[in-house]
């Protein structure tokens, strides 16, 4: 196995960890890490310790799917005991940042009175000093804010926690990720790499130029007694080449959830890359790794929810990425991550923040960031941002999750943008409750009525109708609502005819074709072609 002709195989997955559990965003950003790893993990294995009987019967009720519940086929109580004490070892920094959070938040309530802030300086626990500002906003409620960028270079960030697993899928069943860590199997090869090791491209471009397994297993550290698991990852079958978009069109395609790809012959724009690129059979038609550019000259994120940014996608990806356009966000809240911070910190160089209502212009395209409402449990969340792309003039509105929380917000945008040609809006208009994803980050306990009312929901008929009766589309499409066999492992949701996502975006789309306009729920795969008028680059 010496030569340059092995491909990485297409059905490969490369599962990014932090201390075995599912890498999403929040486990980056040394704060919600921390709160991440005392409020869920530790938790979730205390619970699971105490009894797997309850994890096991939960898994198999419908109506637990997304919960705190660790999903084995067997019993793996000594191995969890054993990650336990591992987590305690190798994260005593983010438990102790953990504790030191809850200790702030009680001095600030009990200390905090309106009067200067200055004197509590010295009451802020010894680990969090020079890394928070404490801050009253104007109703004098206290609180305090983080120098991300600080933490960031501080031994509260460890890559050593990161790490990825190599494993072969012919199938999308897979336990929830924010709930089940990958323990060891003898199937699964676990690297202790960063996030941001040049190996992971390596393996990336090996899914269409054959490289040297000797050199790539040299890089990325694989011991010699891996070595047989590591070369069944490869194959010396070349895999389909791209076909490069040449057409004089716009050509959409949509790769499931809210990935959605735009490309010219001159241009190419994915948003939300969410994508099952893994080549097996499946019974749900799907675009696929050959299906994505050799070179993507913008990658957009709307917002930082684990379906929106999924690294297992974005990492293999991150060589033909260009540039990635981010909400910017500068609060240091903690539940509001910097989202530049964070790609920059796991390799991405070429990380631009927009803000709502900036444009940013290339050849015949401008990408504008536009606001973006609700589904964040009315948090004060800056890092999220909607986008409206202008080819020359056909235009494309994302939604994405914003629920239309004030009418007169998109009216004030009708203004600005005008009609557009196509909306995508997404319709998973039930939503979870807030402590479902931001749980770990709250510092009390939050009353159950509470809780559910203040729910991670998109647009519902009404609301999603108010978008079309503002914007004026021609087509119409709603999309993002989990709904591929692919995206249970991350979203938990399995809708049924009578699920109210279902029926509100069944009123949407009927109520659209009543209007003339071209309306669709979006499923698998969709490919569509549009006209655009040729004027002068803008």
């Amino acid at each position: 196995m010496q030569d340059n002709k092995w491909y990485l195989k297409p059905n490969v997955v490369i599962e990014p960890l932090f201390e075995r559990w599912y890498a999403w965003s929040h486990l980056i950003s040394p704060a919600t890490a921390a709160m991440n790893t005392v409020g869920r993990h530790l938790k979730i294995m205390n619970s699971y310790i105490q009894s797997e009987q309850i994890h096991a019967a939960a898994v198999k009720n419908p109506k637990m799917l997304g919960g705190p519940f660790m999903d084995y086929q067997v019993p793996r109580v000594e191995e969890i005991k054993a990650l336990k004490e591992r987590t305690l070892e190798n994260q005593a920094n983010l438990v102790a940042f953990a504790a030191a959070v809850q200790e702030l938040d009680k001095m600030l309530k009990a200390n905090a009175n309106g009067h200067s802030l200055e004197t509590l300086y010295e009451k802020v626990p010894e680990i969090l000093k020079g890394y928070v500002e404490l801050v009253y906003d104007l109703n004098n409620n206290p609180s305090f804010r983080f120098f991300e960028s600080l933490l960031y270079e501080s031994e509260f960030y460890n890559p050593a926690s990161q790490s990825i697993a190599l494993w072969l899928t012919d199938n999308d069943d897979r336990p929830f990720c924010l709930s089940t860590p990958k323990l060891d199997e003898p199937n699964v090869l676990h690297l202790n790499i960063p996030f941001n090791h040049e190996g992971i491209d390596m393996l990336g471009k090996m899914k269409r130029q054959g490289g040297s397994i000797d050199e790539v297993a040299a890089i990325l550290g694989v011991q010699d007694s891996n070595r047989d698991l590591f070369n069944t990852f490869f194959t010396q079958q070349e895999h389909p080449t791209y076909s490069k978009y040449e057409g004089d069109k716009v050509r959409m395609r949509y790769f499931g959830h809210a990935a959605i790809l735009i490309e010219t012959k001159d241009i190419s724009v994915l948003v939300d890359p969410v994508i099952s690129y893994y080549g097996y059979e499946s019974s749900v038609s799907h675009f696929s790794d050959i299906d994505v550019p050799d070179v993507i000259d913008y990658v957009l994120i709307t917002h930082n929810h684990q379906d929106h940014i999924l690294f297992e996608t974005l990492l293999p990806l991150r060589h033909k990425i260009k540039n990635i356009i981010v909400p910017r966000t500068t609060s240091g809240a903690l539940q509001d991550p910097n989202l530049k911070l964070m790609f920059n910190k796991i390799g991405f160089n070429n990380v631009i923040e927009i803000d709502e209502l900036e444009t940013i212009r290339f050849k015949n395209c401008a990408i504008t960031g536009i606001p973006f409402t609700g589904e964040h449990s009315d948090l004060n969340v800056k890092a999220k941002s909607c986008f409206h792309i202008a080819v020359n003039k056909f235009s494309f509105l994302f939604v994405a999750d914003s629920r239309v929380l004030e009418a007169k917000l998109y009216q004030h945008v009708h203004k600005i943008i005008g009609n557009v040609d196509v909306v995508f809006l997404g319709m998973e208009c039930d939503g979870a409750p807030l402590t479902w994803l931001y749980g770990p980050l709250l510092t009390e306990d939050m009353p159950r009525d509470k809780d559910q009312s203040r729910r991670l929901s998109g647009s519902d008929f009404r609301k999603g109708l108010h978008l079309i009766e503002t914007f004026h589309p021609k087509e119409a499409y709603v999309y993002a609502m989990g709904m591929e066999p692919w995206l249970k492992f991350i979203s938990s949701i399995k809708y049924t005819d009578e699920s109210n996502p279902i029926i509100q975006s069944n009123m949407l789309v009927e109520e659209c074709g009543k209007r003339g306009i071209i309306a669709e729920r979006l499923f698998g795969e969709k490919e569509l072609l549009y006209e655009y008028a040729e004027v002068a680059a803008l």
